[in-house]
């Protein structure tokens, strides 16, 4: 069972925030996170965004995809009109770093980010979305606007007690780099990206 288990005012680049680690053991070094802005009005639809650890892409600002990129817009977005991130330890579509770096090293030889995983043995992708939906009911959160393109995590919220009020795209353009992961994206997941062919 979740729950909290410490929290604090952050300031960041992007403002203020209240960061919340949730998980079943206090010990946990990887707990989920709830990441509020300061002025979240939990009165009104909530702006939530749900986001799965990129270590590549946040930390190390890998060019293969955009995860970092979304998440800078989320908290900006966030601390201009309210909101909170709910960020998922569910690394590389939930198949872990280290599975993720072999992954890597297929797509070097040609192999897409689908045909990566699936050749070595692991899903397409793991990821559980019933965990941000436990988090929000523990947080109290029964009504919100999604921060998505991805149709999995609409569909979770759906299917739970918690309230789709409407969606809000985030769209990060491609480049180079990040082209045939956006495509793949768009033509495999079914994600909303309006401005990738």
């Amino acid at each position: 069972m979740l729950k909290i288990q410490a929290e604090a005012n952050v300031p960041t680049e992007h403002g203020n925030f209240r960061m919340i680690a949730l998980s079943e053991d206090e010990s946990d070094w990887m707990p989920h996170m709830a990441i509020i802005a300061e002025n979240t009005d939990f009165s009104r639809p909530v702006n939530v965004r749900f986001h799965s650890e990129c270590i590549t892409g946040e930390v190390f600002h890998s060019k293969k995809c955009e995860c970092g990129q979304q998440l800078d817009a989320a908290m900006k977005y966030m601390q201009t009109n309210g909101g909170m991130i709910v960020y998922l330890r569910q690394e590389g579509r939930n198949i872990g770093i280290i599975n993720k770096l072999k992954a890597y090293s297929l797509q070097e030889k040609g192999f897409d980010t689908v045909e990566a995983n699936l050749e070595l043995g692991l899903p397409a992708d793991d990821r559980n979305f019933s965990v941000a939906i436990d988090i929000l009911d523990i947080l109290g959160v029964k009504d919100i606007n999604l921060l998505t393109n991805n149709p999995e995590k609409i569909k979770a919220v759906e299917n739970s007690n918690i309230h789709l009020n409407k969606r809000i795209p985030i769209q990060i353009d491609s480049t180079s780099d990040s082209a045939a992961y956006l495509k793949v994206k768009k033509d495999f997941f079914g994600h909303l990206l309006e401005n990738e062919k």
